[in-house]
């Protein structure tokens, strides 16, 4: 599912309720179209027969199914049943835009919350406590586990990658000397 997020992916709905993309040349399922609407990749839905576009209903439809899939109920009961209050009122032609308008505030502030959060631990010395000690732990697990340790430090400062450095060395001879009893 490699297609680029700035084109449109058309999917061809056949009667017998395949799925087929078209940029990618094969079948699908709703779980693949849920994945790939996660990653924000644009995609239209068109009926094979007739050519209608019929997004709507498989979004509808995927939603449904993640709702009765057994996890956590994202729609409460009491919002569905406004929602269908809604049909038929003077109001429904404005609730789209209003839904549209407060999940994307949503994101926003989801995203900002995020970013408040990850500023914060920046600034906190127990964050920064944690990240060394979970260098130190991938330092040992590398002893362990070849080919673990195999990534590259981010962090620019010497004297950290001397310390991990020193204790790779430390397994490593650990692990000659577990080697050597267990034999």
């Amino acid at each position: 599912m490699s297609e680029a997020s700035g084109e449109t992916v058309i999917i061809k709905k056949y009667a017998n309720r395949r799925l087929y993309n078209t940029k990618s040349s094969s079948y699908i399922t709703l779980d693949h179209l849920s994945k790939m609407t996660r990653e924000g990749i644009d995609f239209k839905v068109l009926d094979a027969k007739s050519g209608a576009d019929i997004t709507h209903s498989i979004l509808t439809q995927i939603i449904m199914e993640e709702e009765s899939a057994g996890g956590e109920q994202m729609l409460p009961v009491s919002f569905l049943r406004q929602l269908i209050g809604m049909y038929g009122n003077s109001m429904q032609s404005l609730v789209p835009h209003y839904l549209e308008a407060s999940m994307d505030n949503f994101r926003s502030n989801q995203a900002k919350l995020r970013e408040a959060f990850e500023a914060s631990l920046g600034a906190n010395p127990l964050a920064k406590l944690a990240q060394q000690n979970l260098a130190m732990f991938k330092a040992a697990a590398s002893a362990f586990v070849p080919g673990l340790g195999d990534e590259k430090p981010t962090s620019k400062d010497d004297s950290r990658d001397d310390e991990i450095a020193a204790l790779r060395s430390q397994m490593a001879a650990m692990q000659e000397k577990l080697d050597k009893l267990g034999k």
